[in-house]
């Protein structure tokens, strides 16, 4: 049994997201491993650099093939990621605007700025996007919310992923019992991103207080 292989293996962690993966890719051979990539397209948590080197350390014992590893677990990207560009279509602009017109500190001409630089690099976000931990789901809810077409869509998404998945799988794949070292370099680029995108927040944050707290108050009667 796979499971007990790699429960044997020190540093391998199977509880968890990682126990549930090898459980359906012991059930389902490749599709399990679609389902799971599915899966965690929409619950960004679900950490990708561990499933995908997963995946290939499952190809390499002869669970089934690598290609088979490197085609379904694509699948299952653009699955994942068309159910959100189908989520952000539903959404629409008009809530899109509803909601934003609603949040403390936003404006409006911010919303507005942001869809025109969707529409100049809309089609580079979500290319590259398939390769940023977190947003590499989040960028397919704007996609659709901008209705970006669907062919593009797809055809940006299905060639971002596969990039993305064959690093990784092919990482867990020639790494063998060692598939869970790429969850260790993965997760400093995964936290370097978050990092990054919480100073920008509060650095945007901070810009609007301020801003706020300069403008004249209005006269009193």
């Amino acid at each position: 049994m796979l499971s007990r292989l790699l429960a044997a293996q020190p540093g391998a962690e199977l509880d968890g997201v990682a126990g549930w993966a090898v459980d359906l890719m012991e059930r389902l051979g490749p599709v399990g491993a679609a389902v799971v990539i599915a899966a965690e397209n929409l619950f960004p948590p679900l950490p990708s650099e561990v499933i995908l080197p997963l995946a290939g350390f499952t190809a390499s014992q002869g669970s089934f093939t690598l290609a088979e590893a490197l085609i379904w677990t694509t699948v299952g990207s653009v699955v994942g990621a068309t159910l959100l560009y189908a989520l952000g279509l539903l959404f629409g602009r008009h809530r899109m605007y509803w909601v934003w017109e609603r949040l403390p500190l936003t404006k409006t001409s911010d919303l507005e700025r942001t869809e025109e630089w969707f529409a100049r690099h809309g089609r580079k976000a979500v290319f590259f996007g398939r390769m940023v931990p977190i947003f590499r789901s989040l960028i397919s809810v704007p996609a659709g919310i901008e209705r970006m077409p669907i062919w593009q869509f797809l055809g940006l998404t299905l060639a971002g992923s596969a990039i993305w998945n064959t690093i990784f799988v092919l990482a867990g794949y020639y790494l063998g019992e060692q598939w869970h070292v790429v969850e260790t370099y993965a997760g400093t680029f995964q936290k370097l991103v978050i990092l990054t995108v919480a100073s920008a927040v509060a650095w945007w944050v901070l810009l609007r207080v301020r801003s706020l707290r300069r403008r004249p108050a209005p006269p009193s009667d």
